[in-house]
Parts: structure tokens; C-alpha cells; sequence
């Protein structure tokens, strides 16, 4: 395919958004815009360029005391009939405008137009972020290049509707199971309901008082909920099993190990089983580039209510912070959009910053 991003595309983070959404790119299905981003950061004499799969890694080596990153993720949930993208007003439509093909914008504008920034740089444009991390871009960086990731700070242009949202929540799912004893539906006094026995569980899950918790001056407010009930072997016949499945999103002052100590209390006397987890990130505000992020920004830093990439550079000893153009209120939606002043202003901030 002919190359979109042309330098006229590329000199505007408003068109370079547009055509960036317009590139379709569902998780598993980067490799389109990949190309097309390595083209470009190729024939930029000041990065040095490595790709890994549909993730492509470009960095400046001008010897700075200090490096950051900016990383934003190529790819996007299915599209609902919601491309090519479409502007009405000050508004852009479209598939992956707000999450995140906006923020990508402005790292890819400056990754071509700053040659010569305050920090050292790196850039990742890394694949599969909306699936199982097992094909996210930055976790196999890690595996295999850990290297690539050494920074002093991060930012991930997730979508934040342009203020900064510090840190991130961990995130947990469990299954909590009920048992029971089978037997014929027209004889269900000879056996023990495992589904209504489920109400326990459920009960236990509505009385729940979610902590909310502030750190570093930042909220972040938990959550837990059934998001499944699996149960049930035919019409006529009582079951002994049912699972439901309990996601938990904690604040980052505990550790996965806290978390699963914590749910295991709260449904004593049932089955516990950890499916997956994820930990948190702590607000990361005291290095030095964070707080003259912030001054660039000009407002205050709120907690992160989300799980998001940040957490696997805390994970390496790595602040970081989210702050992108979209809004996350809208991300995946069929209507999902973003603001156009909002990406010109996250522009400008970055440019100030780095500059």
C-alpha cells in the first residue's frame, strides 16, 4: 500500500489522526499500520529504529542525563461500522479515535519533528494492547529486549481527556464456586442446588463496601463485581456446581498477594480460584520529568480508575503517567470520538515540555 503518512499528514496532529484511524488495524491486524509507522521513523536520520513483531521502537541517542517514554498503542477494538473516521465540527468519529489513535498522533508528530529534545527519547508504537497481554507489544518487549524499555519516566498516550491521570488500578478475577448435589428436577429434594446456592455469594457482593482510597493526593475508588455466573448440565437435572466469575479493580497501595488475601477473606467458606491479576501502579509523581510534566500540564493529577500499561513500567521501577486527548468515557463505543481543540492542546503540551 502507497503510504499515507505523508509529510503534509504528519505536520498536523489533527489530519494525522484522522488518517491514522483510517488505517484499520483490530488487534492481531497491525501490521498495516506498522508498516507505515516504521516507514516513517526509517527516514527520520535522528531515531534509531527497531521493530519486534507489529511493535516499532524508535529512540534518540543524544546523551541527555535523562530518558523518557511515549508509547501509544496501535491497534483498536472490532470496528461497529464506525470508519473511515468522520469530523463534524470541532469532533472526530471513529473507530480508535479517542483509544488512542489521538495520542499516537502526538508521538509520532514529535518522534518526526524533534530532533533534538530535552530528554533523551524513546517511542513505542506497540501492538495488542486490547487483548490478553500475552501479545501485548511492551510484555513481549520485556521478555526480549527489557533494554528497550530502560527509561527514567514514562507517559502512555491512553486517553484522559487531556488531564493527568497518575499511576493505575490492579485488577484481579476470580472464581468463586458453589457446590451441590445432582439429582432428577421432578425429584429436586434428593439433591442440593449449587445455582441457588450462588445467592450467598451474590449477597456477599451487593453488602460490599468498595474502599475508595487517596494517594499522592489522587483518588482512586475500587470495584468489585460478578461479571459471570457459569452453572447448569441440562433442564432436568438438578446441578452440584456453580462458578461465578468476580472481577476486582484495587488500589494501587496493594499487591496482588493483598488482593487475593483480601477476597479470600471476604468468601470464606467457598471455593477461591485466581484466574488472572494484574498489579497497580503507584501515582508516580515525584521524578523530576513527571513534575515538569505536570507544570507543562497546568492542572492537578487525578487517580487512573483503569488498569493500563503504566503498571508494567512501575512493575521495572519505572514512573509513569497516563495523559492522551480522548476521553475513556467513550473508548470502545460505537460512537467513540474525540475532540479536536483537545488534540491540538495535548500537542502543544508535549511540544512545551520536550522542546
Amino acid at each position: 500500500m502507497t503510504n499515507p503518512l505523508t509529510p503534509a499528514v504528519l505536520s498536523d496532529p489533527v489530519e494525522l489522526t484522522r488518517v491514522l484511524v483510517d488505517i484499520e488495524s483490530v488487534s492481531l491486524h497491525e501490521k498495516d499500520i506498522a508498516d507505515c509507522v516504521e516507514q516513517v521513523l526509517r527516514g527520520t536520520p535522528h531515531l534509531r529504529v527497531e521493530r519486534l513483531g507489529n511493535t516499532v521502537m524508535a529512540r534518540t541517542e543524544l546523551g541527555r542525563a535523562q530518558r523518557v517514554v511515549l508509547a501509544g498503542h496501535l491497534d483498536t477494538v472490532p470496528i461497529a461500522d464506525n470508519l473511515p473516521a468522520k469530523i463534524d465540527g470541532e469532533i472526530m468519529y471513529g473507530c480508535g479515535t479517542s483509544d488512542m489513535k489521538s495520542g499516537v498522533a502526538l508521538a509520532l508528530q514529535l518522534a518526526v519533528a524533534l530532533p533534538e529534545p530535552r530528554y533523551d527519547l524513546t517511542y513505542f508504537f506497540y501492538e495488542a494492547e486490547e487483548i490478553d497481554s500475552a501479545y501485548n507489544g511492551l510484555n513481549l518487549v520485556s521478555k526480549s529486549h527489557p533494554e528497550w524499555l530502560a527509561a527514567d519516566f514514562a507517559v502512555l498516550l491512553e486517553p484522559t481527556h487531556g488531564v493527568v491521570e497518575a499511576g493505575c488500578q490492579g485488577t484481579m478475577r476470580v472464581l468463586v464456586s458453589t457446590t451441590g448435589k445432582r439429582a432428577h428436577s421432578a425429584r429436586s429434594w434428593r439433591g442440593v442446588n449449587a445455582i441457588h446456592a450462588a445467592a450467598g455469594v451474590l449477597d456477599r457482593l451487593a453488602a460490599y463496601e468498595a474502599r475508595q482510597v487517596t494517594i499522592d493526593g489522587c483518588a482512586y475508588r475500587e470495584g468489585l463485581n460478578a461479571v459471570r455466573i457459569n452453572g447448569g448440565i441440562a433442564g432436568n437435572v438438578i446441578p452440584d456446581r456453580c462458578e461465578i466469575e468476580v472481577n476486582y479493580r484495587f488500589a494501587p497501595d496493594r499487591t496482588v498477594a493483598d488482593a487475593e488475601a483480601h477476597l479470600r477473606e471476604l468468601f470464606q467458606g467457598y471455593e477461591v480460584t485466581m484466574v488472572d491479576a494484574a498489579p497497580g501502579a503507584l501515582p508516580g509523581l515525584t521524578a523530576a520529568p513527571a513534575q515538569e510534566f505536570l507544570a507543562a500540564v497546568g492542572s492537578d493529577p487525578v487517580g487512573k480508575l483503569g488498569w493500563t500499561d503504566v503498571s508494567r513500567f512501575a512493575a521495572m521501577g519505572i514512573p509513569a503517567l497516563n495523559f492522551g486527548p480522548g476521553d475513556p468515557n467513550v473508548a470502545h463505543a460505537a460512537d467513540e470520538r474525540v475532540e479536536i481543540p483537545l488534540i491540538r492542546q495535548g500537542a502543544a503540551t508535549l511540544h512545551r515540555w520536550l522542546a
